[in-house]
């Protein structure tokens, strides 16, 4: 008990002859926050404030009304559409968040371990992102005359004989759909593994390799540990590009399936705005949701 006396005195001290330079210098600290802080509250933090109020405002067909009511949310909740819907929504995010893994990841290890000069790596690695600079509805929309009936890979397989018939499921299809968010969003997981293996200390790969590790022991036991945070921060990245996406789901499927944006897009276009933003918030809490728990499985702050 006395030692702990004895700490809050010499604290409660401490405060009291606190020297006036040293407020002046958190006062400056504080003012040096308030830009970014003003940048996060008036462009994220408000919209955010003002999508979970408006989710609980009353409409009809022509208007929104200000009012607090929870059928937006019990309308939600309580269809099994809407539950098709996120379920339909979460398999297009598993399924691309695989593919994308297993691509990223080998994109990034041969990038960084197999390419021997640093110019070399940085050529390659803009190869990569020469797609970026067209817009991702005209990389989206280049895959139809590839894969339509009378597509290329369809007149392949015909003039090779391989099928009788165009196969119908290339195009407008969840295969359709998968495959032009592969093409959309790996990127964004190759770059933060890229990242984190450079990072890797090179001399931890040779003393596994001196040690008697093989290259497969040396993948798993040394390079996949210290590969996670970047395969997280790709992970949570197109996840929720993924989550977000509806034009694709629209082109792609030909109207044939559907995401929870693209349902809120279609409740936004019949001025459903209240119901629109209720769905908004269930996303973005199973967004946060899942983002929280690969953050507890990772950690992330390393590469920050």
């Amino acid at each position: 008990m006395a030692t702990i006396a004895d700490a809050t005195t010499r604290v409660a001290t401490k405060a009291r002859t606190r020297k006036p330079g040293s407020r002046i210098g958190e006062f400056a600290a504080y003012l040096q926050a308030l830009p970014l802080l003003v940048i996060l509250g008036g462009f994220l933090l408000l919209p955010l404030l003002m999508i979970a109020v408006v989710s609980f405002w009353d409409y009809d067909f022509a208007a929104m009304y200000p009012d607090f009511v929870t059928f937006n949310y019990t309308e939600t909740l309580g269809s099994w559409v809407t539950w098709k819907t996120y379920l339909n929504t979460l398999k297009f995010a598993v399924i691309v968040w695989m593919i994308t893994l297993f691509v990223g990841f080998w994109v990034a290890y041969f990038l960084a371990f197999h390419v021997r000069t640093s110019a070399m790596q940085t050529v390659l690695f803009l190869v990569c992102t020469v797609p970026f600079l067209t817009s991702n509805i005209i990389r989206m929309i280049s895959w139809i005359p590839v894969l339509g009936r009378n597509g290329l890979v369809n007149s392949a397989l015909v003039d090779t004989g391989l099928v009788a018939a165009p196969v119908e499921w290339l195009l407008y299809s969840d295969f359709a759909v998968v495959l032009a968010m592969v093409h959309l969003y790996t990127l964004f997981m190759v770059t933060p593994i890229f990242n984190t293996l450079m990072r890797i200390d090179r001399s931890l790969v040779e003393a596994a390799r001196d040690a008697g590790a093989s290259n497969l022991q040396v993948l798993t036991n040394v390079i996949l540990p210290l590969a996670k945070p970047g395969m997280a921060i790709g992970t949570i990245f197109v996840v929720t590009l993924v989550m977000a996406d509806f034009s694709t789901v629209q082109v792609m499927s030909g109207g044939q399936s559907a995401s929870v944006a693209l349902m809120m897009k279609n409740q936004m276009s019949l001025l459903q705005y209240p119901a629109a933003a209720a769905n908004a918030v269930i996303l973005l809490v199973l967004v946060l949701m899942m983002v929280a728990g690969i953050l507890r499985i990772v950690d992330i702050r390393k590469e920050l």
